[in-house]
């Protein structure tokens, strides 16, 4: 006999998932690391070893793509499985596993932003190693922090905690670094032009900073403020 049970609809504004089973050979490991890699990179969430799941979409079915076809040339096998709808209740609990997630990877943030950029200016401040290379370095370093946040907003779909928290961070470290970029130029000989602090900002980052602007506009301007004797006021002063 027929079953007459209906299929569930789908509720309105309910999300579109994908799940992956992929299996991998286990030797060499570096293969199974690769594909856990790639995945983890653009964002999925593992409910088990080798099954993940990730919200549908054009740009990421466009990242998933060539890891999919990885998993076949490293000799291994996947399915993936499209998924119109979920439970509410697992659909929710799904979310939390992914604010949860990118929580943890905010955190990751935090933690270097507070245990490794804040401390060693602190240090550098305490040896008192105000060069251009040093500020340049710390600069780069503050650089590669933000984008590393940049690209776990990309894959932040669902509003995790600590977003704003790391914001906070980075423009604390901002600030700090604009301390130090002063506090360099603080230190430099007088003969040093205006032009040298120019390229000073442009290594820095391809922004000029706010504080080496300000401090180049106040030398020009004491510059300006200083009178220009002429020829014939250094002549009367000399037959005087």
């Amino acid at each position: 006999m027929p079953s007459t049970r209906r299929a569930t609809p789908r509720r309105p504004g309910a999300r579109q998932w994908w799940l992956v089973v992929y299996r991998v050979p286990s030797e060499p490991a570096s293969r199974r690391v690769a594909v856990w890699r790639d995945l983890k990179r653009i964002g999925a969430l593992y409910l088990q070893q080798c099954v993940c799941i990730l919200p549908q979409s054009a740009e990421l079915g466009e990242e998933l793509v060539p890891i999919l076809a990885k998993i076949g040339t490293l000799g291994g096998e996947y399915i993936r499985f499209d998924i119109p709808h979920l439970d509410a209740a697992d659909e929710q609990r799904i979310i939390q596993a992914f604010r949860k997630l990118r929580s943890n990877e905010y955190a990751e943030i935090i933690e270097e932003c507070e245990t490794k950029f804040v401390r060693e200016i602190e240090f550098e401040h305490f040896r008192k190693n105000y060069t251009f290379e040093e500020a340049e370095e710390i600069a780069q370093d503050l650089d590669k922090i933000r984008r590393w946040y940049g690209r776990i907003q990309s894959r932040d779909w669902f509003g995790a905690d600590r977003a704003q928290e790391v914001a906070d961070w980075l423009e604390r470290c901002q600030d700090l670094l604009v301390g130090f970029e002063e506090a360099v130029y603080r230190q430099q000989p007088s003969d040093v032009s205006d032009q040298d602090v120019g390229l000073l900002a442009d290594a820095l980052s391809p922004r000029p900073n706010a504080s080496i602007i300000r401090l180049s506009q106040s030398r020009a301007r004491s510059t300006r403020n200083v009178p220009v004797r002429s020829t014939e006021d250094v002549g009367s002063e000399s037959s005087g």
